[in-house]
């Protein structure tokens, strides 16, 4: 018995309300199963809410009895289901099996079925892409822009190492390095050779912090990354190129040293802290005005912004606006920070704002679970159904893809990947970011050779640099990571410096700057690589996914039309034999046909 939603549903992932989709159910002809229904129901419905539909019974091929039907759920929503057969031994029951594939057994979790709204549509021009993620001040430095800043150090040294702060001390985050836009500006040609389409810069706007999350005032860059005018020739010499920029957009929280809270008294006007007759008073929640006040995870620096302002929301979706005013200077899109701690109207307005300005604006989601049932606040967010984001952060690609690397358990990686593209409608799955790296996580490299970084100070942390064996071992499984990332569905996401090799453990060593003439020339090129490869076979890049069943490596196919590219990627440590149907190794160019010796810590990208 081998249902697999990824082979016997059409269309893969999620189905569009109204309109057809259809179920196979295979059976051995030896079971003389008589009949096969399949029982839908709302996601955390009762029983009685659901539905049985009988499927039609096909005439037996090769041992196999298929039953097939077609159905239509009319609302979007989460729906669930799962297959009885009937025969004279019986009614049996199957469920989603760990892997994804039918199986029977008590309890069994249904499959998803999630339904978006008719019509839902992301930017193709995302599609098939490659993003390349800077952190501003620890890319480039481009024209040289006086430090100004009223508190903080400015490093001369573009090599130096990030300041950090021991557990009895305050980190700042004031350190800064002077990347800039006229220095982004100044790399496209970098960016381009990677196969870059779309830049995704950290935020820009004007900020007391060098990551900029702590807004100081959503109208103005920061006086350190740039002006109008450099950020209208980034976008238009970008455009030039075939890339694309987008901004951080950072809504859930201000900073506390902003025009809007003002708790220093570094900008003009009153701000929320300094009086309760403040225009911005109800923008913030106060439990004892004025030292008592929501913040984001308790960071006073951030306090939380209250997204029902009529204030706050005229200033992000509203006539010359936050949104309106910088994508009207050429900005593609917006990734939205902490997307869930958005109320879910919040999110919806910001959609209608954006695609009011430009239809093929692009709207990705900060979401490390899967984002088809994500619940925040109580309530199961509707980020994929079709009316709020493009795509999402896929983190849970990102968990799957390092943690396969470290345990060689191909199965595990299956089992975490294969939901997501289950429940993911195609459109966001194409347009979501599938990564390894962030600014919120230990880099990838650091990550990869299992040195965890255990009794190190934050000092020794910074400072520490992969040698050896451990190096080795880190770069060859780099290596893996990144051709899963450029392969599995989704936009590969390259957090700048990963493909030169630059280390670190978690904030702020993961921040380094980019090592400009230092670069890891073979991790270098090895990217490189694969943004050719990528660019050359979008198509079929983008086309259906399926998992070989195999449990010593990890094989899956990338199918469109009669194409077909085999990936298998060997994170043990001794050679596999892969058996093909012939083909040319994208890597060395070279044809290959019947069996192939997969190397330990090896792959194989085959078109067939």
């Amino acid at each position: 018995m081998y249902f697999n939603p990824l082979v016997h549903k059409t269309p893969v992932g999620a189905v569009a309300a109204g309109e057809s989709f259809k179920l196979r159910f295979p059976c051995p002809a030896t079971l003389d199963i008589e009949r096969v229904t399949v029982f839908f129901c709302p996601h955390g419905a009762s029983h009685s809410q659901g539905f049985y539909r009988e499927l039609e019974k096909k005439p037996e091929t090769r041992g196999l009895s298929m039953f097939e039907g077609s159905f239509i759920i009319p609302e979007a929503g989460i729906w669930q289901y799962r297959f009885e057969t009937h025969s004279k031994a019986g009614i049996t029951f199957y469920g989603r099996g760990a892997d994804g594939t039918a199986a029977t057994g008590d309890c069994l979790p249904m499959w998803q079925l999630t339904v978006t709204k008719a019509g839902y549509k992301t930017p193709d021009w995302v599609k098939g892409g490659i993003i390349y993620h800077i952190f501003v001040d620890r890319f480039k430095r481009g024209r040289e822009i006086p430090f100004t800043k009223r508190r903080g150090s400015f490093h001369k040294d573009w090599f130096e190492l990030p300041e950090t702060a021991e557990s009895n001390r305050d980190y700042r985050a004031d350190d800064f390095f002077g990347g800039n836009l006229s220095g982004i500006t100044e790399k496209l040609g970098y960016i381009k050779s990677l196969g870059t389409t779309l830049v995704y810069l950290s935020p820009v706007f004007s900020s007391m912090s060098n990551h900029r999350y702590d807004t100081g005032d959503y109208l103005k860059l920061d006086e350190l990354i740039g002006t109008e005018e450099e950020l209208e020739t980034l976008v238009s010499e970008a455009a030039k190129l075939g890339i694309k920029i987008i901004f951080d957009g950072v809504f859930n929280h201000t900073g506390a040293d902003s025009i809007y809270f003002n708790k220093w008294g570094n900008y003009d006007g009153v701000g929320a802290y300094q009086s309760e007759d403040s225009p911005y008073k109800d923008w913030f929640f106060f439990e004892k005005f004025p030292n008592k006040y929501h913040c984001w995870w308790g960071v006073t620096v951030v306090p939380t912004v209250n997204k029902s302002s009529e204030g706050y929301r005229k200033l992000i979706f509203g006539e010359g606006g936050v949104i309106e005013k910088w994508m009207k200077k050429g900005v593609a899109g917006w990734r939205l920070d902490v997307v869930d701690e958005l109320p879910s109207d919040f999110v919806d307005l910001i959609r209608k704002k954006v695609k009011e300005i430009n239809p093929d604006g692009y709207i990705l989601g900060e979401v490390w679970e899967d984002a088809s049932t994500k619940v925040s606040y109580g309530t199961m967010r509707p980020y994929l159904l079709g009316g709020q984001l493009d795509g999402v952060m896929n983190y849970p690609f990102k968990h799957a893809i390092l943690n396969y690397l470290m345990t060689s358990d191909a199965q595990a990686f299956k089992n975490e990947v294969t939901p997501i593209i289950e429940n993911y409608p195609k459109e966001a799955l194409d347009a979501s970011m599938t990564l390894i790296g962030s600014h919120d996580t230990v880099r990838a490299l650091t990550y990869l050779s299992g040195q965890g970084g255990g009794g190190m100070t934050k000092a020794q942390k910074a400072a520490y640099a992969l040698s050896g064996r451990a190096k080795e071992l880190a770069v060859a499984r780099l290596k893996l990571a990144a051709v899963l990332e450029y392969t599995l569905p989704g936009v590969p996401s390259v957090y700048y410096g990963d493909e030169a090799g630059v280390e670190g453990f978690e904030d702020p060593t993961n921040r380094k700057t980019y090592p400009w003439g230092r670069e890891n020339r073979d991790i270098l090129d090895f990217y490189k690589k694969l943004g050719y490869i990528r660019t050359r076979h979008r198509e079929l890049l983008l086309g259906d996914t399926v998992f070989d069943r195999r449990a010593d490596m990890l094989i899956f196919y990338r199918k469109s039309g009669r194409k077909r590219l085999t990936v298998a990627v060997n994170s043990t440590s001794s050679a596999k034999v892969l058996h093909t149907r012939g083909g040319t190794d994208l890597f060395t160019g070279s044809f290959m046909e019947g069996a192939a010796e997969i190397p330990p810590l090896g792959f194989l990208i085959l078109l067939e």
